[in-house]
């Protein structure tokens, strides 16, 4: 396989494609196909008290948390803004989770001001362990990433296109420091998106998520931007999204999808009609509605 990299950017160095990115999607759709991400930084936490400790202080419920179940969880400021995100699995003994590349130090600064008496140990493992995509998301000794890769493997253009085209955020990409978890996702049952539970007990920034949750209207919502395919290049990340010469928004991840062509997700704000076209770092863009701005309790009633 010939590897094309990344030469910039927080996936550096990882794979982008190998060649045949649009069969590669193909595969990986069809899960016939893995992603090193091996460039993401990996840590664990052990110790009798990880669990309860990190539901205190995260936004998703991990007190009960069963092995081998994947979760994705942030850690919010006192306003409810997204500072930090992370994703794992809980071993029985451990619980092994990855962030996003360059956050890592100020995740593990930040957990360890907050360790007090907890009986946790926390450890960078991003030497003896990586990240990958297979059957779903993994983490695995890195003597052993080969092997769990294989032989069909895609590229992270594949990955971002599915990603995308399933409205799922990269946190630092698609959001910046003013976004809050109401922005990304609906409510669904007792979960808002995929990292925050609305039925456990206090973290940081809760108060903001469940305010704005029971009123709803959060400030902006998450949208899949479909972009003018005669353009030859794609928005820049955290170019403006305009609305008759107006900043309405800003646009995170795209890329191009096998089927839906170039697509991106965006964050726009709450009252700017979803079926007028945007205009994005130049390319002209028509929107699909991933978030529902007014979604919250008050309108629970039409959700059942």
């Amino acid at each position: 396989m010939s590897a094309v990299r990344h030469a910039t950017g927080p996936d550096a160095g990882a794979v982008w494609h190998y060649g045949d990115p649009i069969r590669e999607q193909r595969r990986l759709a069809a899960g016939e196909a893995s992603v090193d991400l091996s460039h993401r930084p990996v840590f664990s936490v052990a110790g009798p008290d990880r669990l309860g400790w990190l539901n205190n202080i995260a936004s998703q419920k991990l007190d009960d948390l069963a092995p081998g179940r994947w979760f994705t969880a942030y850690i919010l400021d006192a306003h409810g803004r997204i500072g930090h995100v992370f994703g794992g699995v809980d071993d029985g003994a451990a619980l092994w989770a990855s962030t996003e590349p360059g956050h890592l130090d100020a995740l593990l600064a930040w957990l360890r001001r907050m360790q007090f008496a907890a009986r946790v140990e926390i450890a960078d493992r991003s030497d003896s362990h990586a990240m990958a995509i297979a059957g779903g998301p993994r983490i695995v000794p890195r003597d052993q990433l080969d092997e769990v890769l294989g032989e069909q493997r895609a590229g992270t253009w594949a990955a971002d296109a599915l990603r995308i085209e399933a409205g799922q955020p990269r946190i630092f990409v698609d959001t910046d420091d003013k976004t809050i978890p109401n922005e990304l996702a609906n409510p669904d049952g007792v979960i808002l998106g995929a990292g925050v539970h609305l039925q456990k007990g206090c973290y940081p920034g809760q108060e903001t998520v469940a305010r704005v949750y029971t009123l709803g209207r959060p400030p902006r919502r998450l949208t899949r931007l479909h972009l003018d395919g005669s353009a030859e290049a794609l928005p820049a990340v955290g170019a403006d999204v305009l609305l008759d010469g107006r900043t309405v928004g800003r646009v995170g991840s795209s890329a191009r999808h096998h089927e839906l062509g170039p697509i991106a997700l965006a964050l726009i704000k709450r009252n700017v009609p979803a079926d007028v076209p945007v205009l994005v770092d130049g390319i002209d863009a028509a929107q699909e509605l991933i978030v529902d701005p007014e979604v919250g309790l008050h309108v629970r009633p039409r959700l059942r």
